[in-house]
């Protein structure tokens, strides 16, 4: 625990309380005394060197953690791992305990971009899982990998089908599909012309399309007229 202790305690001595105050109030799932309040580029940087030092296995052993700040820098020590199998095997290890949205959106392992070929088959076991926050990841995953060279339109299809309660799940079906339009058009207005959403991330889908300025006005003033 001794290793558990100095993180912690180094945490603490980057602590910004107006920043945590402020931070707060965008992770409101979270109990506020559980965010410490350490801007990300010294978490970053703090990840980096205990990865550097090569003892970072306890920490990454020590889970759940307390603090969300604990929860974001396992997500950014993962995110450096080289060696594919050993990131997938601390992330499956880590994934059921991400308990918020941004935690989630900021684990983003560089190892993936060229590994698509074996990462798929996680990417769709994550989408399938009931946790919230693992399929949301599932599907920040298939976003930020396999809508350019590496598309299939069948992908389109396995989010479509998704039917959840959960908000966090149902905003990032919607950031997916908006990409979706920006890159990959033809296939994706298909799931609005033919109402293959549901209600709520169809109309979520058209909003943030509307507000991206990745989307010509001509594609938005038609987008508009699928509003449900």
């Amino acid at each position: 625990m001794q290793m558990i202790s100095r993180i912690n305690k180094e945490l603490f001595n980057m602590q910004d309380l107006a920043y945590r105050d402020f931070h707060s109030r965008l992770v409101p799932t979270l109990d506020k005394n559980t965010i410490i309040g350490v801007r990300t580029p010294l978490l970053r940087k703090f990840a980096k060197q205990l990865a550097k030092e090569g003892s970072v296995e306890e920490f990454l052993s020590a889970l759940p953690h307390k603090y969300y700040e604990e929860n974001n820098l396992h997500a950014f020590i993962i995110e450096d791992i080289k060696d594919f199998k050993t990131c997938i095997s601390n992330l499956e290890r880590f994934l059921p305990y991400i308990d918020n949205w941004a935690t989630c959106d900021c684990l983003r392992p560089k190892c993936f971009k060229k590994n698509t070929d074996c990462l798929i088959d996680y990417v769709i076991k994550w989408i399938l899982d009931d946790r919230t926050y693992i399929k949301r990841f599932g599907i920040g995953m298939l976003l930020s990998y396999y809508l350019d060279d590496e598309f299939y339109k069948s992908y389109l299809n396995i989010v479509s089908q998704i039917r959840s309660d959960e908000y966090y799940v149902n905003m990032m079906k919607a950031w997916y599909f908006t990409t979706a339009l920006t890159k990959q058009y033809d296939s994706a207005i298909e799931y609005l012309t033919l109402n293959k959403l549901d209600k709520w991330t169809h109309n979520k889908t058209i909003q943030k399309a509307v507000e991206s300025y990745r989307i010509p006005e001509s594609q938005k003033a038609f987008l508009k007229t699928l509003k449900r």
